[in-house]
């Protein structure tokens, strides 16, 4: 019995440290190929092929498996700058002819959506063509196609124009029936970010707020597009009132789209601008393998460094993670570019409805010590409201796209009183000693005194002051005139700037031109450095076994994912909070 232990043993031991050797064999000839300097080769005559039904993030996550088969597929987001930087390279590039572009539906923010459709404009000033196709098309993905020369839409498929919604939930009915008790301070009239947990439907403020930035997104979309196809806006305007566009015809005697077909069709007109005979194959080029084709580390001149530091996600304390902004890592970001005298100015992009408001303030005074040493622009993203907009106020400038969402300058705080559900659903009860009068303060598991929820008022309040009061001085607008356009209110950029919330309309582009005038840095004289680091090897190798989350959530999910991530953000709420609602998705 003895001897089988001991083969027993030696089999378990051999067993698992085949497996150690293996693993660092894996990392080791990972790490070998993804730190090799081989580039894509493209072909002449090439296609470059754009394929944006996919999230949409600021930076594409680097793949560590990434020619190793099925490990190697691409990642299930592709990045904003990346995309953009493509497109740059392909408008002067030989190989490449032209686009073809599909869009049905993208997953991305209006402004990211703003920055790529700019940047499509800007490829065919080239003279080289831009053609689009889609079996169905919503109107994010026709705000993209409409700057095509083409616009090809399948007989059997469907457009959608009948203007934008914003639809939120409340969640009042479910936590009556489980008997949690929200607890909530909060200051601003339109600090709307609490109402799905007291409300059944939106506040009379909260109505007019999304009454207002709804319309103003979809009047500069409207404008856009009739400029694009040379059409009127009334025009525009009244089709989706009726619901003039039923059927791909409609589109196309409206002049929506150029084409009514089939994707054989437009492959066909693509083969005939490349001077193709038919049964030749078109040499279409994707997005990721063109990225490997070019290398921009070496862009720019000189030793001078503007320093682009990315703030995507939901704001808490502690480290950045894929979907989140860690204030530690942020602010150390900040102080390195404020350090270093490479760097001569600093971009801050920030893509955030906000979170924590301490996490903000920390952000927000490295912000403030780096702009004495050297300029500092805020640049926003999809959203850059309430804790985003914190993180930014202080910047010498602050760049936004017309429809991005920003203000919701406010704060809440919000507990769950879970007495009655523990005792009522799980026949839980709590009792307690303590030490003094508030030992136990807050508390969750029982009702709070009305002196400690005045407490909790003042907190949220004495907070909301120094919001607006560090808000007034970063804008040089009086407090009084400050708190009149805050109260939690969300404005676009648009309204923001006639405000005096934002300084200038544009994408990241502009922010960095602004950046590098500030500086007296003439084009050429700097290279952009981009900061958080994208991760090691090893930290990819980790990441990618447990991949996106919230990516993989919305692709299962679909329509359901929006419940599963406010489960997630609850269990992040902790003290208060400068945040816009949980979920706005205007589409």
């Amino acid at each position: 019995m003895l001897q089988f232990l001991k083969y027993v043993l030696a089999t378990v031991v051999g067993l698992l440290l085949f497996s150690f050797v293996g693993f660092l064999l894996l990392l080791g000839v990972g790490a070998a190929f993804s730190s090799s300097s081989s580039k894509q080769t493209i072909s002449d005559n090439a296609v470059l092929k754009i394929d944006l039904d996919k999230p949409v993030q600021e930076r594409t996550t680097e793949n560590p498996f990434k020619g190793f088969g099925t490990f190697g597929g691409p990642s299930d987001a592709i990045g904003l700058i990346d995309i953009k930087e493509a497109l740059r390279h392909a408008k002067t590039d030989d190989k490449i002819k032209g686009i073809y572009l599909t869009a049905a539906m993208p997953q991305a923010g209006w402004a990211s959506l703003e920055e790529i459709r700019n940047a499509l404009i800007d490829f065919k000033t080239s003279k080289k063509f831009v053609y689009s196709y889609g079996e169905t098309m919503t109107e994010k993905g026709y705000y993209l196609a409409s700057v095509a020369d083409k616009i090809y839409l399948n007989p059997a498929g469907d457009l959608e124009w009948n203007g934008l919604t914003a639809e939120l939930t409340f969640f009042k009915g479910t936590l009556d029936k489980l008997n949690l008790k929200p607890e909530i301070f909060r200051v601003g009239e339109f600090k709307s970010a609490v109402e799905p947990f007291i409300r059944e439907n939106m506040s009379e403020p909260n109505r007019l707020q999304y009454t207002s930035f709804l319309n103003s997104i979809n009047d500069y979309t409207v404008l856009r597009i009739a400029q694009s196809r040379n059409l009127r806006v009334d025009s525009l305007k009244r089709y989706a009132d009726n619901l003039t566009i039923r059927e791909p015809s409609d589109a196309l005697r409206t002049k929506l789209v150029t084409n009514v077909g089939y994707q054989d069709e437009i492959e066909g007109l693509i083969r005939k601008q490349l001077k193709l005979e038919e049964k030749k194959k078109i040499n279409y080029v994707s997005l990721s393998k063109y990225q490997d084709s070019y290398d921009d580390s070496d862009s720019g001149n000189g030793s001078n460094r503007i320093a682009v530091i990315i703030a995507s996600g939901d704001i808490n304390s502690g480290k950045s993670g894929d979907n989140s902004i860690g204030s530690e890592t942020i602010a150390e970001e900040i102080r390195k570019a404020r350090l270093d005298d490479k760097v001569k100015a600093i971009v801050v992009r920030v893509n955030s409805g906000g979170g924590s408001a301490l996490a903000s303030d920390v952000m927000y005074r490295e912000v403030e010590l780096a702009k004495k040493a050297k300029p500092v622009i805020g640049s926003m993203s999809d959203y850059a409201a309430s804790g985003g907009y914190y993180m930014l106020m202080g910047c010498n400038k602050i760049v936004a796209e017309p429809n991005t969402i920003t203000g919701s300058i406010g704060v809440f705080s919000l507990l769950f009183n879970t007495e009655t559900f523990f005792k009522d659903k799980l026949g839980v009860t709590f009792d307690r000693v303590n030490t003094n009068a508030n030992s136990d303060f807050p508390a969750a598991t029982h009702e709070m005194s009305p002196f400690q929820k005045q407490v909790l008022q003042k907190q949220t309040e004495r907070i909301y002051a120094q919001f607006t009061s560090k808000a007034a001085a970063g804008r040089k607008l009086p407090i009084d005139s400050l708190r009149a356009i805050a109260g939690g209110r969300v404005w676009t950029g648009t309204q923001g700037k006639a405000l005096g919330l934002v300084d200038q309309l544009g994408g990241l582009d502009e922010a960095i031109k602004l950046a590098a005038q500030s500086a007296k840095l003439k084009a050429g004289d700097y290279r952009l450095k981009y900061q958080p680091r994208q991760k090691p090897f090893f930290e990819q190798l980790m990441s990618s076994f447990s991949d996106d989350q919230e990516t993989r959530v919305q692709a299962q999910l679909g329509e359901l994912a929006p419940y599963v991530k406010y489960l997630k953000k609850l269990k992040t709420l902790e003290g208060v909070q400068m945040r816009m609602p949980f979920e706005m998705e205007v589409r």
